[in-house]
């Protein structure tokens, strides 16, 4: 079941989902607007082949920044942080998803990875890019996109109590850790 405005208020107001820094005037009837943080990360250009299984190459040609706006030309890619830091119980998992306004500028806000397990705890790392043919400012504190919330039995293995929860309590843009997967 999807949790409505006031099931989301609730369960933030009893500390069943955890929101940090919370702010009720985010609360939509069916989601939760998130903010964009001010902690951005991006690959330089290079025809250097980046290999999930070697962290070398994860890290390799990285830039970063903490800044008050980044403008996104046209098709690059990058991720940021949220502004929120969240906390799922072992019964509610999210999806996150972008604002149409945001949308219709051409930014998509994650690539495959808007799934939140229930028992993640930290901020969420956003898989960001421009498909206009024009560069788009964003802006840190920006309303970016909106959590959906979700009621499911509780989990045996919450995310949080996995061995190979590789992103519990990340803060900031966090790169790929696959590396950390055992090879097949």
């Amino acid at each position: 079941m999807i949790l409505v405005d006031w099931q989301i208020q609730n369960r933030i107001e009893r500390g069943h989902i955890k929101i940090d820094p919370y702010d009720g005037k985010f609360v939509q009837p069916n989601s939760l607007d998130i903010r964009l943080g001010d902690h951005f990360v991006w690959y330089e250009d290079s025809d250097d082949v980046i290999d999930p299984y070697d962290q070398e190459t994860i890290t390799a040609g990285v830039h970063e920044t903490h800044a008050e706006y980044i403008d996104v030309p046209p098709g690059m890619f990058l991720l940021a942080e949220t502004l929120e830091c969240i906390g799922l119980p072992d019964d509610v998992v999210a999806t996150i998803e972008g604002k149409s306004s945001i949308a219709r500028l051409g930014i998509a806000l994650h690539q495959t990875g808007g799934w939140i397990d229930a028992g993640f705890c930290g901020t969420i790392t956003l898989e960001i890019s421009n498909a206009n043919q024009r560069p788009v400012r964003l802006y840190a504190g920006m309303p970016i996109g909106q959590l959906v919330f979700y009621t499911t039995e509780r989990a045996e293995k919450p995310y949080g109590s996995k061995g190979d929860a590789k992103y519990l309590n990340q803060r900031q843009a966090t790169l790929s850790r696959y590396h950390r997967n055992v090879r097949q």
